[in-house]
């Protein structure tokens, strides 16, 4: 059976549409490359200067010297680049980059997002993820619903903001929900829980969709 992070990337690989210039945030994001459906061709970018990135590498196979923005090492594609850091933030602020996929430590209805303090942790900086929000196309966090059994979708953010009403779609292992001007609408649904499960785990007003679907991907394999 999946775990909590497998769910969430396989659901997050089917927003992606063949041709798309994708950029994986760092942790569980990454692991969304494993899940691309066969029959289509996507090019994931790496702010260190990489597109045409390819699954996480077979134990014992990994080449140290091609990693991605986080440090951890990655297969590259037939086709693949290769680049300086100005290059790829040109290529994110200039809006080439179709999807970014984030993680996030909370987002609220408005579309907030906080995501590069750790509470009590000390923090180089926020990185690439605050041109990464304002630059992509679409942005989509994905994310565990809860922390320690505190909701991480909110009314309001309460840590420090990484960008403003950024944020287009949630996707945790409860389900899809959607960011509208009318807040937060939940669209699929984990067959595991209920709508009032849901409801109860997110900490704002939390539509449902009446078209509410099974949420879609669960089971897929690498």
């Amino acid at each position: 059976m999946a775990g909590i992070k497998e769910t969430i990337a396989a659901r997050a690989a089917l927003e992606l549409k063949d041709g798309d210039v994708v950029n994986l945030g760092i942790g569980l994001p990454t692991l969304v490359a494993n899940f691309v459906p066969p029959e289509i061709t996507v090019w994931f970018q790496s702010e260190n200067g990489i597109i045409g990135m390819g699954p996480a590498p077979e134990a014992g196979r990994a080449d140290p010297d091609i990693i991605n923005a986080g440090g951890f090492p990655v297969t590259v594609k037939p086709g693949a680049a290769f680049f300086d850091s100005a290059v790829s933030f040109g290529i994110i602020r200039g809006g080439r980059v179709d999807v970014t996929i984030l993680g996030a430590l909370e987002v609220d209805e408005e579309g907030n997002i906080a995501n590069w303090i750790v509470p009590g942790k000390k923090v180089a900086g926020m990185g690439g993820a605050m041109d990464l929000v304002v630059g992509a196309r679409k942005v989509i966090a994905a994310m565990a619903h809860t922390q320690n059994g505190r909701p991480k979708i909110l009314k309001r953010c309460g840590l420090p903001l990484t960008a403003l009403g950024a944020v287009d779609l949630i996707i945790t292992e409860m389900g899809v929900i959607e960011v509208g001007p009318q807040g937060l609408t939940l669209t699929e649904l984990h067959p595991a829980y209920t709508p009032e499960q849901a409801r109860a785990a997110t900490g704002a007003n939390l539509r449902v969709s009446p078209g509410l679907k099974p949420m879609a991907g669960i089971g897929r394999g690498r």
